[in-house]
């Protein structure tokens, strides 16, 4: 679930001197006086805020949300993995850094800090923490293991396929931008195609009016060297996903055509799930307190298409569902209708000095999850696979 963000919040929990430091670099609020302002009590500050021009105020609030969103563990993971890859050949200068930033208190500091004094790792941190964020990657097995090549020529190549593909196939894709990174052992491209004008309805100067622009859409790769593997993230047609690996293997990795793709057969076993007394295993450690199923979607065996969907607060009772599916099978054979989706409810302890994160996971038959790959999720792919939950190829 994404943090809800406010400003007011924002100013609260950042130290007034790092605040100081931002709005100063701005030339702003210099009649006000942020060491007298007692910490997490920004009220003169926040008034101040408020009294900027719109077109002032929303650019820095903007701004302030890019940090926000970084102001969390995923968030300074991702500044590390930039730094190490920006500073691996002087590692004189990794070091420092990396202790002066573990250091700081909070992770909010440790984003500010990096954001006023290390720009140079701000962009590629935002970029690997939004990747994480995404969910339902395309995975491509059987590719050569060749290195990515990251030349401007072949940089723009892929643009330009990007951008023809479609322009001419969906109306959109004009102009197109493709930035590449490297993340540890993998190679990130990060791809913006223009996509079709719309018009929105804002607010600009207090005049609230529909206004066109023409925003970007979004593509991402994930290039493993080591496995041979291309991971895509394309919210769009599934006809584009083949046509856009293409793209790449032929831009970046040099190649004629796309090798043969295996087949995934791995699929979830889900079945078990059906059952009141399912156990699920995690490690001691692994901050997982409780897994309860919430919701179970069944299908007919006999009748394509008639589906029954069970769903209960499981906040009380981690059995509800259960209870709910009893009453159900008194009424219909429960038999002939096969488990086809499920919503489990985690609770996770990712910092020890905060309440349980809830963690919705959502699978379904045969091989779909909404778990992503980012360190908590990577603790609950690891629980569905001890519990024997996660894909694996049929015997």
């Amino acid at each position: 679930m994404a943090r809800h963000y406010s400003t007011k919040d924002f100013f609260r929990q950042m130290p007034n001197a790092l605040l100081a430091r931002y709005f100063q670099g701005r030339g702003l609020f210099g009649g006000l006086d942020f060491a007298a302002m007692k910490e997490g009590k920004p009220d003169a500050l926040f008034a101040a805020w408020l009294a900027l021009p719109d077109a002032q105020r929303n650019e820095m609030d903007a701004e302030l949300l890019d940090i926000f969103e970084l102001c969390c563990e995923k968030g300074f993971l991702a500044i590390l993995d930039e730094a190490r890859w920006q500073l691996r050949e002087t590692p004189a200068q990794l070091t420092p850094l990396v202790e002066t930033l573990s250091a700081l208190p909070n992770h909010f500091e440790r984003a500010m800090v990096t954001f006023l004094d290390h720009k140079d790792f701000w962009k590629g941190a935002t970029r690997f923490y939004h990747a994480d964020t995404l969910s339902y990657w395309r995975k491509r097995k059987n590719l050569p293991h060749r290195p990515a090549v990251v030349d401007d020529a072949s940089i723009q190549h892929l643009a330009d396929l990007i951008r023809n593909y479609f322009h001419h196939s969906e109306g959109r894709g004009k102009n197109c931008v493709v930035e590449p990174y490297r993340r540890g052992d993998l190679d990130y491209f990060f791809c913006y195609p223009e996509d079709h004008s719309q018009r929105s309805i804002e607010w600009v100067n207090g005049v609230f009016d529909p206004r066109p622009h023409n925003p970007a859409f979004e593509v991402v790769y994930v290039y493993s060297q080591q496995d041979g593997t291309l991971d895509l993230n394309f919210r769009g047609s599934h006809k584009a996903v083949e046509p856009l690996q293409g793209m790449f293997a032929q831009a970046i990795l040099k190649l004629e055509e796309l090798p043969p793709d295996p087949k995934d057969v791995r699929v979830y076993d889900l079945d078990p799930l059906r059952q009141k007394h399912f156990s699920f295993s995690y490690a001691v450690g692994s901050g997982i307190e409780l897994v309860a199923v919430k919701k179970l979607r069944l299908s007919s065996r006999v009748n394509k298409g008639d589906r029954i969907t069970v769903e209960a607060d499981t906040t009380q009772d981690p059995n509800a569902v259960y209870v709910l599916l009893d009453k159900i099978s008194k009424a219909v054979s429960l038999h002939l209708y096969n488990i086809t989706q499920v919503e489990l409810a985690a609770s996770v302890v990712v910092d020890t000095d905060k309440p349980a994160k809830a963690v919705t996971i959502r699978i379904t038959h045969p091989n779909s999850c909404s778990l992503k790959y980012d360190e908590l999720d990577l603790k609950l792919r690891d629980m569905l696979e001890a519990s024997g939950i996660e894909p694996k190829e049929p015997m």
